[in-house]
């Protein structure tokens, strides 16, 4: 078990590190940061002034292992627009952005699974037919049309909730439906297709003819079998939800880190940028980290190869 954790824990710290470098070099090659804050009209002693003052005359290489090594001691940087630390601006927004995801994402959990399940249940049927088509609908659809259209029915049409800002929590209603609707979309197709899988399965067709009550062969041999599938499915929604907030909050006006980063980003301020990007690459990381977890209990086979192979 201890090798099973050690190499996904590498892996992780890997897949960081990877995350780091693309998002520094791929920001410093997009345009300079001092024209865009100080603007074209600026003298070039100011422009110049600016650049040595936040490290930016020196050469890439030299940039990017003194933000890798402040990384390390934790310093994410500062923000280039007001001086405060990157890390408080974004975690100034981050408890607005957690009131839409969580909610969010219970949502999708609770439409999801059990649509999925039912439709199975009844697959070939109409009713199959009917949750597989708004399955499709729903996750066909790009989310910020989706959240428009939310907008124009609820607001718009019906006027029964408001169209966008934070200020009631009546505010919090469509980003929430928005992202549960489009993610539990998405869990429906893949907890459907998981459970077909397992219902064709020889053990479940025997434990069927000896005549178990439908709700204990679906309890305790097709959920079961059908859960791999659907927790990776979950890991990548849960590790996504920071940055599908990033449209949602645009859509619904949501002051979260969403639309922090789009303002941090049209304004080249890059410590807050990165700080965000960092932000959302450790929660897709951490989210696959668990998902590697739940697989090493719900199936053993996995934490023995592990140490088959560490022995090898």
């Amino acid at each position: 078990m201890l090798n099973f954790l050690a190499s996904r824990a590498l892996r992780a710290l890997f897949t960081l590190l990877l995350i780091v470098t693309a998002a520094y070099v791929v920001l410093r090659l997009t345009g300079d940061p001092a024209i865009s804050i100080l603007g074209l009209d600026a003298p070039a002693e100011a422009v110049a002034e600016f650049r040595k003052n936040w490290g930016l005359d020196q050469p890439i290489w030299v940039q990017y292992l003194s933000y890798l090594l402040a990384v390390v001691q934790g310093n994410l940087g500062a923000s280039m627009l007001d001086g405060r630390e990157a890390s408080t601006i974004v975690i100034e927004r981050l408890p607005a952005t957690l009131s839409i995801t969580i909610p969010g994402f219970v949502l999708q959990l609770l439409i999801g699974i059990p649509a999925g399940l039912f439709s199975a249940l009844r697959q070939n049927t109409w009713i199959d037919r009917t949750i597989m088509a708004g399955s499709i609908i729903g996750f066909t659809i790009p989310s910020f049309v989706f959240g428009l259209l939310l907008v124009m029915l609820f607001a718009v049409r019906l006027h029964w909730l408001p169209s966008g800002g934070a200020e009631t929590p009546l505010h919090l209603v469509l980003p929430v439906l928005s992202l549960g609707l489009f993610g539990g979309a998405t869990l429906a197709r893949f907890t459907r297709s998981a459970v077909v899988d397992v219902l064709d399965q020889p053990h479940v067709r025997a434990v069927t003819l000896r005549g178990l009550p439908r709700w204990r062969i679906v309890m305790f041999h097709v959920m079961p079998n059908a859960a791999l599938p659907v927790v990776t499915v979950m890991g990548m929604m849960l590790g996504g939800l920071v940055a599908g907030a990033v449209v949602t909050e645009s859509v619904f006006s949501w002051p979260g880190i969403g639309r922090l980063l789009i303002t941090s980003v049209a304004s080249r301020d890059l410590s807050v940028v990165q700080t965000i990007l960092l932000m959302i690459g450790f929660a897709m990381v951490a989210a696959n980290f668990l998902v590697d977890l739940t697989y090493g209990f719900l199936d053993p086979r996995l934490r023995r190869s592990q140490g088959a192979d560490a022995k090898g």
